[in-house]
């Protein structure tokens, strides 16, 4: 009997993605659900197998009592495929852990692909609640560049050399970084995929954006920082603070009076927990407490 526990464990510690079990004393955010944490495009869980891509932020939030369990998809890839593959995680963790709901938190396209399977996929009976985070629910004016700014042959050809890429160093299983824009865009976002994917009724919907006072701390977003003021106005490099607007808006991190803001990178504890004037595991407890608090 105690060897059989010991394997069935062992299945559990393998098959589930980011699984752990909660590690502090504190019961601060010890939720009536189970924590689901899904992740943005271009990135997988674990980036090369090597950086965690929520950095600090689940080890963070086990310390303060949460079950948190970490899921992986394709970094570049249609929304659809991503929404199937989140679809299997997550009712694998409802199986192997008893619970009969989730607490999902997403990040970019993470909060997209989990409404999705929410909606369509039939899994929202199975979710208490979800948090986007920096989720570009009305598309980027910065997808809308790429796909409609570039000549069909150039985009073409960036979009299988980064398919290469993905598949050859990152892992990535049959990419489609070409689909993965396309689904981003302002036009797809507001006109096709918002309509058919409403909300499911029962379930508590709430959004958070970051945003860059008056530059991008993470220097590569500067570019699209300035490009997107421009055209949509306050945004964190990637996604504007109007698009990322869902549910109930809980309110735009821009850090410290001294810091420059917050960026897309900063939100999610990167580059590798430097984020000036910003707390990103001490913003997710927070963010858990509160769900904790309303019974989630």
């Amino acid at each position: 009997m105690k060897k059989t526990k010991l394997f069935a464990a062992a299945v559990i510690l393998v098959l589930i993605p980011g699984f752990a079990f909660a590690g502090g004393a504190s019961t601060a955010c010890q939720t009536r659900y189970p924590v689901v944490m899904a992740h943005g495009m271009a990135a997988s869980a674990k980036i090369l197998g090597i950086v965690d891509y929520w950095w600090g932020i689940p080890e963070a939030l086990r310390d303060e009592g949460a079950k948190v369990y970490v899921t992986s998809v394709n970094a570049m890839d249609s929304t659809l495929d991503k929404a199937a593959d989140f679809k299997q995680q997550l009712l694998h963790i409802l199986a192997v852990t008893g619970a009969s709901k989730a607490n999902i938190i997403g990040h970019s396209h993470g909060g997209i692909y989990t409404r999705l399977a929410m909606t369509n996929m039939g899994i929202g009976s199975k979710v208490a609640s979800l948090t986007t985070i920096s989720t570009p629910h009305r598309g980027s004016s910065i997808a809308d560049l790429v796909v409609e700014g570039l000549p069909d042959w150039l985009l073409s050809a960036g979009t299988d050399i980064v398919d290469f890429v993905y598949a050859f160093i990152f892992g990535d299983t049959n990419p489609d970084s070409m689909q993965n824009a396309l689904d981003l865009t302002t036009d797809y976002m507001v006109n096709v995929f918002n309509p058919n994917t409403p909300n499911v009724p029962g379930v508590y919907y709430q959004s958070w954006c970051a945003a860059a006072r008056y530059s991008c701390p993470s220097v590569v977003l500067e570019p699209t920082w300035i490009v997107l003021l421009a055209m949509e106005g306050t945004n964190d490099g990637m996604v504007s603070v109007p698009s990322a607007k869902w549910g109930t808006y809980r309110g735009t991190q821009q850090g410290a009076w001294y810091s420059p803001g917050v960026d897309h990178c900063n939100i999610v504890g990167h580059l590798f927990g430097i984020t000036p004037g910003f707390d990103a595991p001490d913003f997710y407890v927070d963010v858990v407490k509160d769900l904790k608090n309303r019974g989630y």
